[in-house]
């Protein structure tokens, strides 16, 4: 219950488009779409914002306190040390009480026996960095909170793939670990960040029922964070190339993959960016 503080907004939005449990109030959802690549010149497009207007705004609101929360406790065993303040002596707890309310509408409580009910049979996965995992742990929390002991469960942990199971349900979690989004090959020991090729990471992402990405902040680490010695972009290799730049075109490459390899009559896919570095408390601004 560390990082997800930082992401329950975005979080709580995912979870509410997911499952559909809005009956009376209809929901405006923003969605990023990187379309229109290239115009007839061959120049890259600026992104466009996309808003789906309707009566209840899941955007516009405020952080409200309820003593009813968390949704789950820090003795969730799928929890990694890393993520769990509580466990490891954060002192205080009032952030945790806190949830996101809708300027305009109500959002019904999280209920995990209703998520897999509604989600039978589905799969949902979060690709991306540790933001992606903090989600998957945290959904998985969620989900078995509201289920009992007795249902049965199973875990894959691997790297790049991990995947949780809701046995009784046939509802699969996974997370799957690519910061980058965009494949890193080794040639020749060295590690060669693909800003052009996302097939190696992509393979694993489809047939999945909803696909929630992020990427950021990895791309702006240097010296022993980095994650990659080489990028590569049209043929050529590059020691480095400006940040936001690389991003940019890493990005293009994975919206391209979108549009055209996911049927959004199947797929629901959100995407989100940067989310707070993680690794020493003073980088942490409240």
């Amino acid at each position: 219950m560390g990082m997800a503080f930082f992401s329950r907004f975005t979080f709580t939005a995912l979870l509410c488009l997911l499952t559909l449990q809005l009956q009376s109030c209809l929901i405006s959802s923003v969605v990023l779409v990187l379309k229109h690549h290239h115009n007839q010149k061959g120049h890259y497009g600026r992104p466009m914002i996309q808003t789906n207007q309707s009566s209840c705004s899941l955007f516009t609101g405020s952080w409200v306190r309820d003593e009813s929360y968390p949704l789950y406790q820090y003795s969730c065993p799928i929890i990694d040390p890393e993520f769990n303040c509580q466990m490891y002596g954060r002192p205080d707890t009032d952030y945790l009480k806190y949830r996101w309310q809708p300027s305009n509408c109500q959002i019904p409580r999280f209920n995990g026996g209703e998520f897999v009910m509604r989600m039978r049979g589905k799969s949902v996965m979060f690709v991306g960095d540790s933001l992606g995992r903090n989600q998957w742990e945290s959904l998985i929390c969620m989900i078995s909170a509201g289920l009992p002991p007795s249902s049965p469960t199973q875990i894959l942990r691997g790297d790049p793939l991990s995947i949780f199971k809701f046995l009784e349900y046939g509802v699969t979690v996974s997370f799957y670990r690519a910061p980058y989004l965009v494949d890193i090959d080794s040639v020749e020991g060295k590690r060669v960040l693909k800003l052009d090729e996302i097939r190696g990471n992509a393979n694993a992402w489809s047939g999945v029922d909803v696909l929630s990405f992020n990427t950021g902040h990895w791309w702006t680490h240097k010296g022993s964070l980095q994650g990659w010695d080489f990028m590569e972009a049209g043929g050529s290799l590059y020691q480095d190339m400006d940040r936001s730049v690389a991003m940019e075109r890493g990005l293009r490459t994975w919206a391209k993959w979108v549009d055209t390899n996911i049927d959004n009559r199947r797929t629901r896919v959100f995407f989100q960016g940067f989310s707070p570095t993680h690794y020493k408390y003073v980088l942490f601004f409240f």
